[in-house]
Parts: C-alpha cells; sequence; structure tokens
C-alpha cells in the first residue's frame, strides 16, 4: 500500500476546504500550497482548477455509476470521485494510476469507502463518460451538465439571454481565459508579445509571465479589467473608490502620466498593504494610497474622474475563479446591488463639475448592472451617459460598455462611463 501523490492530497484538501471556508485563490496561496516543489504545485493547480470548472460535466459521468444521488455520498469521497474522474476523462494520466490513487485517497479519508471508488472509477475508465444532453434541444440539460453551471444560474442566463448566448457563455466559461498583460513603461523588456483590443493590452502566448511580473517588468490583468481602467484614465485627478489590488489605480497612473495624480481608498489594512507593495514594485509616483471607506470616503476635494469598481458577485468571472459557480448564491445578487447603490450614492458629490464617474463591476448579471445604474440616472439628472473614445467600439453595449468572455475571451465586465453636467 502506497499513499497517494502529494498533489492529489492537496488537491482533495483544498477541494473541502473551499466548500465553506477561505476562496480557491485563497486556498491555493496559502504557504502548505506554496511550499511544494514545483512540479507538484503545478500538478494540484490543474487538478484543483480544472475538477471545479468541469464538475458538472464530471457529476453526469458519475451519477449512473452510484446507486444513490451523489450528494448523498460523504463529500470527502464524492471529492475523491470527481477528482479521479477528471483525471480520467480530462487529463493525460493513466487510467490504471488515477483510479489507484484515488483509491488510496479514500483509504485516508473514508476507508470503508475505497470499494466503491475502486469499482466506479474502473467502470468509468471501461464505459467512458455517457452522451451529453444536446444544447440546441436541451440547453437547461446541456448547461447543467456539460455547461458545468449550477441550475439556478444556468436557468437565469437562459431568461435573461436566450439559450443560445447561455451555451456560449457557459462553453466559455470550461477553459481559461487568455492571459492578458501590460507591460510597465518604466522598463525595458525583450518579451515578444500581440496587442489586444484594449491599448496597451498584450498577450504572448506560451511566455512564463510569473518571473517578469514578480521583477515588476509586466502586470498580468484581465482585459476586461484593462479596459475599465482606460475607460477611467481621464484627469488629472482620479480617484480609484475600492483600489485593492491595485491592477487599475497602477494603470490609471501610467496613463495620466507625471501630470497625473490618483488616489486610491482601500478598507482592508491587509490588502492595503499588498498594493502598497505593488507600487512599490511597478515603481508608481503620482499614486497616493489611503485607506478608507468609499462609503464615507475621507476626502477633501473633486476629482475629474471618480472609478468604483464595486464589489459583486464575481460571475463574470467563472473561468478563472470555478470554485465561484459552487459558492455563489442567488440571493448574494440583490445584497450586492444594494451595496452598488449605496457606493454610486456616496461618490456621485465627489466628481466635479464637467468630471466623469466609472461604475463598473466584473459580473454581467442584471442586477448588478444595468439595474443600478439606470435607477440612479433617472434620481441624478446632472450625471448622463459620456462619450466613449473609438477604441471602445468593439466593447459597446447601448449606453453601457461590455466585455463577454464568450466573445473577448476575457472576464466579463460591466462599465458605464457617467458624465456630471458642467
Amino acid at each position: 500500500m502506497t499513499a497517494a501523490s502529494p498533489a492529489r492530497r492537496f488537491a482533495l484538501a483544498v477541494l473541502l476546504d473551499i466548500e465553506h471556508g477561505p476562496t480557491l485563490g485563497e486556498r491555493l496561496a496559502e504557504h502548505d500550497v506554496e511550499a511544494l516543489p514545483r512540479r507538484e504545485r503545478d500538478f494540484l493547480h490543474e487538478l484543483a482548477l480544472g475538477t471545479l470548472r468541469s464538475r458538472g460535466r464530471l457529476d453526469h459521468a458519475l451519477a449512473r455509476l452510484v446507486s444513490r444521488p451523489l450528494l448523498e455520498l460523504d463529500p470527502s469521497v464524492l471529492a475523491v470521485l470527481r477528482l479521479g474522474a477528471h483525471q480520467i476523462l480530462n487529463l493525460r494520466v493513466p487510467a490504471r494510476a488515477a483510479v489507484n490513487e484515488s483509491v488510496e485517497l479514500a483509504r485516508e479519508v473514508q476507508p470503508a469507502a475505497s470499494g466503491l471508488v475502486n469499482a466506479v472509477l474502473r467502470r468509468l475508465d471501461r464505459e467512458g463518460a455517457p452522451p451529453l444532453p444536446d444544447p440546441l434541444a436541451e440547453p437547461l440539460a446541456w448547461l447543467t451538465s456539460g455547461g458545468s453551471l449550477p441550475a439556478w444560474i444556468a436557468r437565469r442566463w437562459i431568461a435573461n439571454w436566450g439559450a443560445a448566448v447561455a451555451v456560449e457563455r457557459a462553453t466559455a466559461g470550461l477553459v481559461p481565459p487568455i492571459t492578458a498583460f501590460r507591460a510597465n513603461p518604466r522598463r525595458a523588456t525583450a518579451l515578444e508579445s500581440a496587442p489586444l483590443a484594449v491599448p496597451g493590452a498584450l498577450e504572448a502566448p506560451g511566455a512564463d509571465l510569473a518571473a517578469l511580473s514578480r521583477d515588476g517588468a509586466v502586470y498580468v490583468q484581465d482585459l476586461g479589467s484593462q479596459l475599465v481602467a482606460a475607460l477611467a484614465a481621464s484627469g488629472p485627478r482620479v480617484l480609484d473608490a475600492c483600489a485593492a489590488p491595485g491592477g487599475k489605480s497602477t494603470m490609471i497612473g501610467d496613463l495620466l502620466g507625471d501630470g497625473g495624480r490618483v488616489v486610491a481608498i482601500e478598507r482592508s489594512a491587509a490588502r492595503l498593504r499588498s498594493m502598497r507593495r505593488l507600487v512599490e514594485r511597478w515603481g508608481s509616483t503620482n499614486l497616493a494610497i489611503v485607506r478608507g471607506d468609499a462609503g464615507r470616503p475621507p476626502l477633501g476635494a473633486s476629482f475629474d474622474t471618480v472609478l468604483l469598481d464595486a464589489p459583486c458577485s464575481g460571475l463574470g468571472t467563472l473561468a478563472r475563479h470555478p470554485d465561484l459557480r459552487w459558492r455563489a448564491r442567488a440571493e448574494d445578487l440583490p445584497r450586492h446591488a444594494e451595496r452598488q447603490r449605496a457606493l454610486l450614492e456616496a461618490l456621485a458629490p465627489w466628481v466635479r463639475s464637467g468630471g466623469r464617474l466609472v461604475f463598473s463591476v466584473c459580473s454581467l448579471e442584471p442586477e448588478e448592472t444595468r439595474d443600478v445604474v439606470t435607477p440612479f440616472l433617472a434620481r441624478h439628472s446632472e450625471f448622463q451617459p459620456a462619450e466613449r473614445p473609438a477604441w471602445c467600439d468593439r466593447f459597446r453595449d447601448g449606453e453601457f460598455v461590455v466585455s463577454k468572455p464568450e466573445r473577448d475571451g476575457s472576464d466579463g465586465f460591466f462599465a458605464a462611463v457617467l458624465q456630471r453636467t458642467a
């Protein structure tokens, strides 16, 4: 009898820990994971992220092989089965290794279930996965299996955007988004890259950006996030009201140049420290970091542009953060929307006459986007949708700006650019 490999043991621990604890990103950043050898850590990431992204499809394959509903299984046993099924169906892992390692995992957490794990995974290897529902004929059934969405998200996407868009968006969420980045204007780098749709946004497929990022030569930042920062870079004085982790603040500072000034507000002391380290590493000289609550900003002057990148459900980032699809709840949306409306009201007075207010979220859900901005405009006749630059045409969605995972290979971001009348 041999113990399961470290990557598989940690992958199981991560899947169980994030059920009711930290997010996947937080858990993968903890010391025990970071201390793993590089090869084991990379395999752990592949196991955890892949299992979460394809969990609906994995459950569809496992359900016919288990005599009772999957959710009646012990959570640790179900997690072991999902990890094993992911290796058999999605990875280039020899089936024998996937089965044997899964059985060893089961022996460590639930010894009585090792026989079940062995039988189910061996049968899955022999028979393969069953056919998926047809996405055209049965979109809801496909979204909750092949599309790997919880039923409540699948239903709302069909209702809000129609079955075709829902299927396209879910399909985009099954693969990692493109790795967009921007270069530090104060540093030279010989990295070969290709431009993306947002000015200054770059892509270098296959490049290892980790070392360059640690060195402050590049900053890895989703295309949608760069889109928002580019829209907010209208100065000379800009307020970033919910600034951490600091990517948008430093980008705005770079775009404004020496004649501009960015004031970045963050409430969390830990996130503030992390942001200060980024600013130091990046070399920004026109950025002031202030600890404070965006709902009660500690300010003494108005700004040419106020950016509110508001706390939200994050449902536009399911490909990048696959745990969110299983952690989010329908009741989260109205709670976030209430907070977003309150922050908009609190920050609107800090926009100077003739200035701009940019509202953004990494979500495309109506409750957190149009349903927040449209009533705000109805209450505030002094604000109107602003003109947007020509490069932004491909992202236009009526009066708003949207990055779409299925079209742009990015996270889903929504932005409203509003101008205060002079």
